[in-house]
């Protein structure tokens, strides 16, 4: 995701990306890039290890759009979680947002 992503007419990412939202994604994952010294290439896996990290899931259902991403996706459930560290580190990223405002 990029300030100049487009999306086709009636996909719900216009709404839900709307205003400057795109940007302020963009600055925020090259964030946390930076602060948790990973790559780009290695956001997907850290967001399903984040996911996985609390003691009450057991489970994601990612999407997978190619057998690349299958496989990665796979790999994610080993049972390796973030470090505490990373994960305390993340919950400062959290978007709170209310779906239920207009």
């Amino acid at each position: 995701m990029t300030p100049e992503s487009k999306f086709d007419e009636g996909d719900f990412r216009n709404h839900y990306f709307r205003g400057e939202r795109k940007l302020e994604v963009y600055n925020q994952i090259q964030e946390i890039v930076t602060d948790l010294n990973i790559s780009i290439e290695d956001m997907a896996e850290t967001a399903l290890r984040y996911i996985l990290s609390h003691p009450a899931v057991s489970t994601v259902i990612p999407g997978m759009r190619t057998i690349k991403n299958v496989e990665k996706n796979c790999k994610v459930g080993d049972g390796k979680g973030l470090s505490q560290e990373s994960v305390k580190k993340l919950q400062d990223y959290r978007w709170i947002r209310n779906f239920y405002q207009a």
